[in-house]
């Protein structure tokens, strides 16, 4: 199985803002609240509209745990959710497929994220890149490892650090 990295560059990842942004906006919306949010990709899909619409502060319960999970959108990241749900239904997905109306598949995410990377010059990308980049990041700004490892529901910090690429 191969073992993803988080994006450590914050020019990377605006690069690979600007390629997904580019093709589709709910791609790149997928992408930014992915990394912004350090949510399960399986949680980022069954999200709906009616989760996020006229909100600051999301609340989940996540699917793997049963735990409640609750994160912050910025304000501009909440002026781009609503622009891109005005014309959609409460109870319709964030992240629908074009064809069926139900969220995208985890493979599509993947083919995704794993095209937008290579065309800024990445690989070792999935779909957990997205969770990853979050704690990377996260750790950088607060080095609180004990806060990441509680939102991860990891074991100990060592394995927090070890997921998201930090070597002690």
């Amino acid at each position: 199985m191969q073992v993803v990295q988080p994006i450590r560059e914050q020019e990377k990842i605006e690069q690979i803002q600007a390629v997904l942004k580019e093709q589709s906006i709910r791609d790149w919306l997928l992408f930014t609240i992915g990394i912004n949010s350090g949510l399960h990709l399986s949680d980022l899909l069954f999200l709906k509209v009616s989760d996020v619409k006229d909100r600051s502060v999301v609340s989940i319960k996540e699917e793997k745990t049963g735990k409640a999970k609750t994160f912050q959108l910025s304000p501009q990241l909440k002026t781009y959710i609503e622009e891109y749900i005005q014309y959609m239904d409460s109870d319709a997905y964030l992240f629908p497929s074009q064809r069926t109306g139900n969220p995208i598949k985890r493979i599509r995410v993947y083919r995704i994220l794993n095209e937008a990377a290579k065309q800024v010059g990445l690989n070792d990308i999935g779909t957990h890149t997205l969770r990853k980049t979050y704690g990377y990041h996260y750790y950088l700004r607060t080095k609180n490892v004990s806060v990441l490892r509680d939102l991860f529901n990891q074991s100990a910090p060592s394995v927090t650090l070890k997921y998201i690429g930090v070597k002690e």
